[in-house]
């Protein structure tokens, strides 16, 4: 088995299945702790600017590479007209710059302030240290490898659909930009790290909030005599 096969066909798998009973046990076990476990008590206006950044930016990209994954030819349908494709691709450039923006005063926030790096653990740090990767690398590819949209459709996508029809093909990837390949590779480590970090929190999204009654607060006032 060559590298190319056991980084791109392999590895693949053991992040999912890690990921997946991983997160199953911690459900069982502790699903109290299925939260970003918040430290806004300890400081609240920088977090306000990078969590709103970073949750719009990165929210924006990962719905940009769930429709490419679904529709990809479509994707490539659209860019056939130049306009188009320049509007995505600027599209996806401004929500990747804002979700880096978001991130980077999430981290400066994290480690330059005392009270909040003595409650940060060190899986907080190495997820920060992965999501900066994953972002920075994507950024990258938006500056240097022009028309993204249109070889993540062609090439990636395929990739991704083979590995979930349990026969990767590797060789659409193995040829790609070297920082590519860390985008996708880089990705599968965060789904091994899902289980085990803050980052499960978006498991706990709660989607029923939706639909449910509203709720009513009443506030009882004691009333107090003065002597």
């Amino acid at each position: 088995m060559s590298f190319d096969q056991l980084l791109y066909g392999v590895f693949p798998y053991v992040c999912i299945i890690i990921a997946i009973v991983g997160t199953i046990w911690r459900y069982t076990k502790d699903r109290f702790s299925y939260s970003s476990l918040s430290s806004q008590f300890l400081e609240t206006r920088q977090l306000f600017w990078g969590s709103v950044a970073w949750h719009y930016g990165i929210l924006g990209v990962l719905a940009a590479h769930l429709l490419g994954f679904l529709i990809p030819q479509s994707i490539l349908w659209w860019n056939m007209e130049p306009v188009r494709l320049y509007i995505l691709e600027t599209t996806g450039f401004v929500l990747g710059l804002l979700a880096l923006a978001g991130l980077v005063m999430l981290v400066i926030r994290r480690f330059s302030n005392s009270r909040i790096r003595s409650v940060t653990s060190p899986m907080d740090a190495t997820l920060l240290l992965v999501l900066l990767v994953q972002v920075v690398a994507g950024v990258w590819i938006a500056i240097f490898f022009r028309w993204g949209s249109s070889w993540y459709s062609s090439f990636a996508v395929p990739y991704l659909w083979s590995i979930l029809e349990l026969k990767p093909d590797v060789s659409l990837v193995n040829n790609l930009p070297w920082v590519v390949q860390l985008h996708i590779v880089n990705a599968f480590v965060l789904i091994l790290l899902l289980p085990f970090t803050r980052l499960v929190h978006f498991l706990s999204v709660p989607i029923k909030y939706v639909w449910r009654p509203h709720q009513i607060v009443r506030w009882n006032e004691r009333s107090v005599n003065n002597t």
